[in-house]
């Protein structure tokens, strides 16, 4: 008789369905919302997992009910070789969403290899369409190679393809109908984040920030009215749809600590409360509520499965609705 999975959730009923997986924390970008200096202290590289490494904690994290997994960054395609872990990655027959995220720079060279070793979507980060303003916002001039990575992604075969954009006042937000236009062209959802605070590392201020609510009114000025979709699914997005043309997602934010939860950025903290993700970095697992969590050592330990089991779970099963910047 097949022993039953130990599906995992946490004091809220919020499942362990999701896992992303940062694979490097380098970046060749240097965006202004994220990783704004020119000069980091990176990771040594003798600290990151392993590929092996990483299979086996995915494994892990399947066994706990995991069903969707997305390779991360920095920028994930930096690391060396990706489309091997993809293929030891899709040997896990648990694993039923295998995507990534990346700035789409260096799609052009690896898009036909990852599809080949069975990666399922591709997630583009996209936040202007002015090859200027991508310099200004990346301080890079490689806006020509992100929309020929796109192109790449649908020549292949990939479906399912998302573009995510961070909307800032000022910035980029008279761009939000363009964007949607772009995706219709290239057969993608279109999913706008509102600009948040990430821990000091930017010069954030609530001033920068577009509202959920003011890009609902952008769009529907053009669009007409925009509905909201049900879905039953534990994904931190809302889903939006308007006539004639298909959907589009909004990212809520994660509040700030001095600011109330229902301004810190126009909208509510929907993300934390709906929230069925882990976070796993290349050298330590950490989750999006800021719990302290095993490092690698302990992975890398001679424990037997079980036991890192009896390690992750119970973090898992704690999770509180906070945020990491202990916002209710």
């Amino acid at each position: 008789m097949t022993a039953q999975r130990p599906f995992i959730t946490d004091v809220f009923a919020r499942p362990l369905r999701n896992l992303r997986l940062s694979v490097t924390d380098r970046c060749n970008l240097r965006c202004q919302y994220c990783m704004p200096e020119e000069e980091y202290a990176w990771l040594p590289r003798g600290d990151l997992l392993t590929f092996e490494e990483i299979a086996t904690l995915v494994d892990l994290f399947t066994d706990l009910g995991v069903e969707k997994v997305r390779l991360t960054g920095g920028e994930p395609l930096l690391r060396r070789d990706l489309p091997t872990l993809v293929r030891m990655l899709g040997r896990n027959p648990r694993i039923q969403d295998l995507a990534v995220t990346t700035n789409g720079i260096l799609l052009v060279e690896q898009a036909t290899a990852l599809y080949d070793a069975g990666l399922h979507r591709v997630t583009v980060s996209l936040d202007t369409l002015q090859p200027e303003r991508f310099r200004e916002l990346t301080r890079r001039d490689t806006h020509p190679r992100v929309l020929a990575g796109i192109e790449a992604v649908r020549r292949v075969g990939f479906t399912g393809l998302k573009l995510d954009a961070v909307v800032m006042r000022g910035v980029n937000d008279d761009e939000l109908v363009d964007l949607i236009e772009y995706g219709k062209q290239v057969g993608a959802e279109v999913r706008f984040i509102e600009y948040m605070d990430v821990g000091g590392a930017t010069s954030w201020t609530i001033d920068k920030v577009f509202s959920r609510a003011a890009m609902l009114e952008r769009l529907s000025q053009h669009y007409g009215p925009i509905e909201s979709v049900v879905t039953e699914s534990w994904a931190q997005r809302s889903v939006f749809a308007y006539q004639m043309g298909p959907c589009l997602g909004l990212l809520p934010p994660r509040p700030r600590r001095s600011v109330a939860p229902a301004t810190a950025a126009g909208s509510p903290p929907m993300a934390c409360g709906t929230c069925a993700s882990m976070r796993v970095t290349g050298s330590i697992c950490v989750s999006h509520y800021g719990l302290g969590s095993p490092e690698r050592s302990w992975h890398r330990s001679s424990c037997r499965a079980g036991r890192r089991v009896r390690i992750v779970a119970p973090r898992s099963a704690k999770r509180s609705r906070r945020t990491a910047c202990g916002v209710p």
